[in-house]
């Protein structure tokens, strides 16, 4: 058994780590939920009984086995390091995932990295994960040279506060009213019956931050600088469920019935082809699997193959992917 603290656990994340450590019966001795101080005196239901909610992270000092990391970047970094020195993290946000001495991990691609690390394990980035998984066995086959990708990501890859603001849009909309903006909106823009091509802030070279975690982290993850990665990540107005088109260029010939079959028998993944052309994120949400569907030869590559890729963000994209390795941990 293992004593397991949770980080952020009142946030999407967090509690989806929860639900899932109780459905696939992670030997949990002791659970260490915490949050914020808005949260000081609530309970979180876990296996039939209320545990009570930290709020003063030097409690989980030395009291957990595993943490799990469900802040945002900042935080983690003032947080972690110190909480790693007697337990293993396992970490959501993006504070450690390009550090050398942190390994990334996805457990159906490299999990044999874990053994590497020194008190924090990184989760990738959702659409880097959801990316990954049906690539890899490609890769292995044929040896990936360039991705070209399209993300059209849902909201909850921001947040309750993210899935609120939706709410509130949709329900003005609906009744012809006027949006008024807050100061402190999740967005840019309103996002209701609209998109928005930045998730993340703009680099000097034109790509936003979410572009470039699917450029570095894909190299990290495959192990291998030479692959090349063009990203466009677009926010839309769906609750739950990311979606990626992908064109991605070979070097050797790989046909769309040989990626079928090879996909047919990866694990983690769910081929769409003949009844069910393709998949649908209202399809995907709450399920664990990486769908993959539209598998087809890429007219612009001789050795290419373009894609439909869909997966549920918060679940895969995060707390399931971090729950998998905790259980490689046991």
């Amino acid at each position: 058994m293992k004593n397991i603290a949770v980080l952020g656990a009142t946030g999407l994340v967090g509690e989806e780590v929860i639900k899932i450590l109780e459905t696939r019966n992670y030997p949990v001795g002791e659970l260490l939920p915490f949050a914020s101080e808005r949260s000081e005196g609530q309970t979180i239901a876990f296996k039939d009984r209320e545990v009570e909610i930290l709020t003063d992270h030097d409690d989980l000092i030395g009291k957990a086995d595993i943490i799990f990391g469900c802040l945002d970047a900042q935080l983690s970094r003032e947080i972690i390091p110190k909480l790693a020195e007697r337990s293993v993290v396992i970490d959501n946000s993006n504070a450690f995932r390009m550090d050398p001495d942190v390994p990334l991990i996805i457990p159906e691609i490299n999990p044999e990295m874990i053994k590497e690390h020194k008190g924090i394990i990184a989760n990738p980035n959702c659409s880097t994960i959801q990316m990954l998984v049906p690539l890899f066995p490609l890769h292995k086959k044929a040896r990936i040279k360039r991705i070209f990708v399209a993300t059209y990501q849902s909201v909850s890859g921001a947040g309750k506060e993210a899935l609120d603001e939706l709410r509130y849009e949709f329900e003005h909309l609906s009744m012809d009213q006027t949006i008024e903006k807050a100061e402190d909106a999740v967005f840019p823009h309103i996002i209701g019956n609209n998109i928005i091509p930045q998730i993340g802030s703009f680099g000097d070279h034109g790509y936003t931050s979410e572009e470039m975690k699917m450029l570095n982290e894909t190299r990290k993850i495959f192990d291998d600088n030479s692959i090349h990665v063009t990203s466009t990540c677009v926010r839309i107005p769906v609750f739950i469920g990311h979606s990626e088109a992908l064109s991605v260029e070979f070097e050797d010939h790989i046909s769309p019935a040989e990626a079928i079959e090879i996909l047919k028998s990866a694990p983690g993944v769910k081929v769409f082809d003949k009844d069910e052309i393709y998949p649908i994120p209202i399809k995907a949400a709450g399920t664990d699997a990486v769908f993959v569907g539209r598998i087809r030869q890429d007219l612009a590559f001789e050795n290419g193959l373009a894609l439909w890729i869909v997966a549920d963000n918060v679940r895969k994209g995060a707390a399931l992917n971090a729950v998998q390795i905790a259980e490689l941990l046991l």
